[in-house]
Order: C-alpha cells, then sequence, then structure tokens
C-alpha cells in the first residue's frame, strides 16, 4: 500500500524480480576466479604450443601458455624451465589433463630456484614466442619451441581431500558437452575442485 492506495497486481513484482536478478549476477561475479594480475597482457594471441611444434605459428607472437615443470636449469643469465603443456582454465591455471599440446622452453631472465619451481609444479607464463631449440628428451632429441617470458606465474598446490563415495560430484558424467567428468573416488587434489580460489 502507498498513502492508504493498494497497489496495482504486477507492480511490485517486477522491482522483486529485478532485485533477484540483479543479486544473482552479483553472486555469480563474486564466485569467478580472475587472472592474476602478472598474466594480464595485451595483444594475446591463440597460438597453441600445438600450433608452435607443428612450425605453423608466425615468431614474434605473444603467448600465455602453461603447464606443468618438466626441468629447471639454470644457466648464468637465465633460467630455463621445460613445460609440459596443458590447455588453461578460465582464470590462466593449467588444466588436469591426460594429453598435451606438447612441451616448450620458458626462458626467464635471472635466477628462479629449482626448489621452489619444481619439477610438478603447475606454472603459466606469458611472452613472445621466438623460435626453437632442439634438447634431448632421453635419446630423442625434441624441437621445442622457446617462450621469452614477460611474466611468470607459479600456481600453489590445492590441497588433497578424499571422497568416500564413488562419484564426489552429484553429475558424475558432465553439465554438458565438452565438461570433463573427471570426479571419482579416492585422493583428489590440486585442480579436481571447481575452481575457486587461487
Amino acid at each position: 500500500m502507498i498513502n492508504g492506495k493498494a497497489m496495482p497486481p504486477g507492480h511490485g513484482g517486477r522491482a522483486m524480480k529485478a532485485l533477484w536478478v540483479l543479486a544473482g549476477i552479483l553472486l555469480l561475479a563474486g564466485c569467478a576466479a580472475p587472472i592474476p594480475r602478472a598474466l594480464r597482457a595485451p595483444h594475446i594471441t591463440s597460438v597453441s604450443v600445438a600450433a608452435a611444434r607443428a612450425h605453423i605459428a608466425p615468431l614474434g607472437a605473444r603467448v600465455r601458455w602453461g603447464g606443468v615443470i618438466s626441468k629447471v636449469i639454470n644457466s648464468p643469465h637465465a633460467t630455463w624451465i621445460q613445460v609440459i603443456s596443458r590447455s588453461l582454465r578460465h582464470d590462466g591455471r593449467p588444466r588436469r589433463a591426460r594429453f598435451s599440446g606438447g612441451r616448450f622452453l620458458a626462458r626467464v631472465p635471472g635466477f628462479l630456484d629449482p626448489d621452489i619451481y619444481a619439477v610438478g609444479r603447475k606454472i603459466t607464463v606469458v611472452g613472445v614466442f621466438s623460435g626453437y631449440e632442439k634438447n634431448p628428451i632421453g635419446s630423442y632429441l625434441y624441437d621445442f619451441p622457446v617462450v621469452h617470458t614477460l611474466a611468470v606465474h607459479l600456481w600453489r598446490p590445492r590441497p588433497h581431500y578424499y571422497s568416500r563415495y564413488y562419484y564426489a560430484n552429484p553429475w558424475p558424467w558432465g553439465w554438458g558437452i565438452g565438461v570433463e567428468p573427471d570426479f571419482d573416488w579416492g585422493w583428489h587434489g590440486d585442480d579436481d575442485g571447481p575452481g575457486f580460489g587461487p
């Protein structure tokens, strides 16, 4: 009632619907994990590691690549990080995947401690694709795409948790086309969760 008069039907309902829509939008915006500041760079191309490995990527392209560290080599003026590439999530974190687009080398100026940048840690780099370097993996001579880095982000490991149920997710087969159904029983950690937080 306004000034003793009844409101017309539907008048308060529209305002309430708008309020609920606004609350929903704010809730969803609060759940989105932002890309770390160091990885936000202008003019990043969509050139993939696989395209670079196939020699179809333009030299000088600005890229954002990530994956799992497989080796760290310290030289007098730079650190070379060998990375097994993974596709990146919306926040720039490498996905847990059973396949890779290949390996790449990230050249970082200066010294990085190999105990901190340890084998198995997830890393994302932004830099300039600058060519190739051949290095052995076992007895195979591998042609690594090389990125001269502008920014490096080492991801913190996520805590492990144990699910006593076979499916930790009420929708174990995914939400729809393209969603990875990686929820199974046992120890989980690092990238098994819904992706909130650092």
